[in-house]
């Protein structure tokens, strides 16, 4: 079993900075993540991929947030991390971290992002 802790959700006017962290966590033996990313949950609508990144460092980005976002992991310390600049009203959603181990999806609780003046 797989845990996904994220942090550093919160409101933040249009235009500014967040940084999103999730920390995995599995008890007993040591454990190999395929995939890990993040994926959002605006109110009414369905949860949407927002970024992924391999275990080699292979990037996905929702063509909504190109250029504006940046995923990184670090392998050893089984992390992931979105840094999110320029955000918009559109950004405003509960967002998950998201890991595939060997076939398993897991999946954070989730934290909000509140973009609003």
């Amino acid at each position: 079993q797989v845990q996904l802790v994220e942090s550093g959700g919160g409101l933040v006017q249009p235009g500014g900075s967040l940084r999103l962290s999730c920390a995995a966590s599995a008890s007993g033996s040591i454990f190999s993540i395929n995939v890990m990313g993040w994926y959002r949950q605006a109110p009414g609508k369905e949860r949407e991929l927002v970024a992924s990144i391999t275990k080699s460092g292979s990037t996905n980005y929702a063509d909504s947030v190109k250029d504006r976002f940046t995923i990184s992991r670090d392998n050893a310390k089984n992390t992931v991390t979105l840094e999110m600049n320029s955000l918009k009203s559109d950004d405003t959603a509960v967002y998950y971290c998201h890991a595939l181990v060997f076939g398993m999806n897991y999946w954070g609780k989730g934290t909000q992002v509140t973009v609003s003046s």
